[in-house]
């Protein structure tokens, strides 16, 4: 006797539901991002309030941090302008840049990973968009920015290159900056949540992206094999589209490709998880 193994499909009713489940996460997740963007006031002021909480009975406020970035970067750049053999002129202003560009990228990283457990309590207690808090996240550290651009005022002003109309072009790249972070901060922010080892590594990783990354160097200090492997480094595309209007360096139409490559796979990433973590961030905090 021959037997026959018989394979029973499962019922169409199943695979619409699963249709339907993920859909339904898909509705809810686009509904949480449009809660959160409709209440951007209290996003701006839940950011304003981290602000003015964090420097309560401070003197200075943030600029206490605008003045030890200054006086960093003025050790720095007479420091690495001599060791690079450059003119400080020419080093001073692209070191001035990039360090206040950098600290805004590493800060965003950094907090990222403690967007939500940061507010546990009020996750915990009201019912709200999780897009809320990571608005809040990118609009303290742009205030935090807006206070260290005054370094870089300053080391152009004393330098007399004041930047031009095609300065404008860092405009977009700016934008795509917030974009990114918001991304970021809903991927890393519920990821860390779920497993809070993963912040020290995250953290460690910025560590060794600063050196690879041409912020304290130029690019063109590398050999030509050297600067064809910047492009496997998302923080050089992502920095320069920013830095290089600004210096007036210009950008190849490269640059610009790979961040927004880099922009789309991060996104993609992150609302994957967001769907289908959402609903669990609420028990991980």
């Amino acid at each position: 006797m021959s037997s026959a193994v018989t394979t029973i499909a499962p019922p169409a009713e199943l695979n619409l539901l699963a249709d339907m489940t993920m859909a339904t996460r898909n509705r809810w997740a686009m509904a949480d991002l449009a809660g959160g963007t409709r209440l951007w006031r209290l996003a701006w002021a839940l950011g304003w309030l981290d602000i003015r909480l964090r420097y309560r009975g401070s003197m200075l406020g943030p600029f206490w941090l605008t003045i030890s970035t200054g006086v960093m970067v003025a050790a720095l750049g007479v420091l690495y302008s001599t060791l690079f053999k450059i003119e400080l002129r020419d080093y001073l202003p692209f070191l001035a840049l990039s360090q206040v560009l950098w600290g805004f990228l590493a800060a965003l990283v950094s907090e990222a990973c403690t967007v939500f457990t940061d507010a546990e309590g009020v996750i915990r207690s009201v019912r709200m968009p999780f897009f809320v808090f990571s608005m809040r996240g990118l609009i303290r550290n742009a205030i935090v920015l807006g206070h260290n651009i005054l370094v870089i005022v300053v080391v152009f002003g004393v330098f007399r290159m004041w930047p031009n109309v095609s300065s404008l072009m860092a405009l977009p790249g700016l934008l795509l900056w917030a974009v990114d972070a918001l991304a970021l901060t809903l991927l890393l922010g519920g990821f860390c949540a779920r497993f809070r080892d993963i912040q020290p590594i995250v953290n460690s990783i910025m560590q060794i992206a600063f050196f690879v990354t041409p912020v304290i160097w130029k690019p063109s200090q590398l050999s030509a094999s050297g600067i064809a492997h910047l492009a496997f480094n998302p923080f050089y595309d992502l920095l320069e589209i920013v830095r290089g209007p600004i210096l007036g360096s210009g950008l190849e139409v490269s640059t610009w490709l790979g961040a927004g490559i880099y922009s789309v796979i991060l996104w993609a990433i992150s609302w994957a998880f967001f769907v289908r973590a959402r609903g669990r961030i609420a028990f991980w905090v």
